[in-house]
């Protein structure tokens, strides 16, 4: 299945050379041709059309026992027509029964909840997609957790600040909704509940931007009860104009190379910005200053052999060096996004094991 949509005249568009008309023969118009692609899902045409392609399916041997997660989705943005896929543990009788101060009651454990935006260089993805959303099965059954996977608008019909605005939208749609929802309301007050915010790849750069957002008024979200414990940063896509030894390093062959990056970038950011835009390079000339920014606990994670890891390791060191409580962690011997691309790898089950020891430190 395929969907399309046309640019508007306000984006910019590919021009498609000019064939001069023959002397004879009247001039007849070029059929659109593929001037952009990317990873086969994403595909733009001369006259500007974008047209997206289902994912791939889960690859053979990919095979999940899902039985014990259950999941719903959920509008949260009716203005974008953007959705929310929950997913929340089930649990065994004996599970339930906790103990109180006048015997035993049965009641669900109070789980923490994980906020998740995917990654897809800001143009492609979806919580639907069969491996991210695999990973987020795996997250809610093993962490455990209740987890959260928003959609946000992508590009190029939709380029940044877009998504980093329905990031945020998302966080402050949350309060409202763990106070309403039978899956996420509990009788504990909402201030006891603990909330992380994590993204994979492009999903990660999302959750610097609403850090800087939300750490700047302590953590907290609208009507002060619910307060973001931690954040959580999967090989974030952090760039700038002066490449680093591992983007110098990366072949053309790697799954994010700096071809595939520059693609990324010419399509999804604003247009005449470059790498040290503040979208991009989280300490570049024109961003904000992180030294005010509550980062409350922050974990990165970075891969051995990413285009971004330098990057991300400066990113860690840098902010280690403000005084803020930060882990960072390398995965040996690993691509760029490996947590979705191979969700069901000992990288990946090591990678749920990490994240599971940061929640559990709180």
């Amino acid at each position: 299945m395929a969907s399309s949509t046309t640019l508007s005249s306000s984006q910019p568009q590919p021009q498609p050379a000019q064939c001069p008309s023959s002397p004879t023969t009247e001039a007849k118009a070029e059929p659109p041709y593929v001037v952009e692609d990317c990873c086969g899902v994403l595909q733009i045409l001369s006259d500007g059309t974008v047209v997206r392609f289902d994912p791939p399916p889960y690859p053979p041997g990919d095979a999940y026992d899902a039985s014990r997660v259950e999941w719903k989705d959920v509008v949260y943005h009716p203005g974008h027509d953007l959705g929310v896929r929950i997913y929340r543990p089930r649990t065994d009788d004996d599970d339930d029964i906790v103990a109180g101060e006048e015997g035993t009651s049965k009641k669900r454990r109070l789980l923490p909840v994980l906020v998740f935006f995917h990654g897809g260089g800001f143009c492609f993805g979806s919580y639907s997609w069969p491996k991210i959303h695999l990973c987020c099965l795996r997250l809610a059954g093993e962490l455990p957790a209740i987890v959260l996977s928003f959609d946000y608008r992508v590009a190029p019909e939709h380029r940044l600040p877009a998504a980093v605005d329905d990031a945020a939208a998302a966080l402050l749609w949350l309060p409202g909704h763990m106070s309403s929802d039978p899956w996420l309301a509990d009788d504990a007050p909402l201030s006891s509940r603990h909330v992380y915010v994590c993204g994979n790849s492009s999903g990660a750069g999302l959750v610097h931007h609403v850090l800087v957002r939300f750490g700047t008024c302590g953590n907290n979200l609208p009507g002060g009860q619910v307060k973001i414990t931690g954040y959580i940063l999967l090989m974030p896509p952090f760039l700038s104009e002066e490449p680093t030894q591992s983007e110098l390093d990366t072949p053309e062959t790697a799954v994010l190379s700096r071809k595939t990056s520059d693609k990324y970038f010419r399509l999804a950011f604003p247009v005449g910005a470059d790498k040290d835009h503040p979208l991009s390079n989280p300490f570049g000339p024109g961003s904000p200053s992180m030294e005010p920014v509550d980062v409350s606990r922050l974990l990165v994670v970075a891969a051995e052999c990413d285009l971004v890891r330098d990057k991300n390791v400066e990113y860690a060191q840098r902010l280690k060096a403000m005084g803020k409580d930060v882990e960072l962690v390398m995965f040996a011997g690993q691509q760029h996004g490996f947590f979705v691309l191979k969700p069901l790898s000992p990288a990946t089950d090591e990678l749920i094991r990490v994240i599971r020891s940061f929640i559990a430190a709180e």
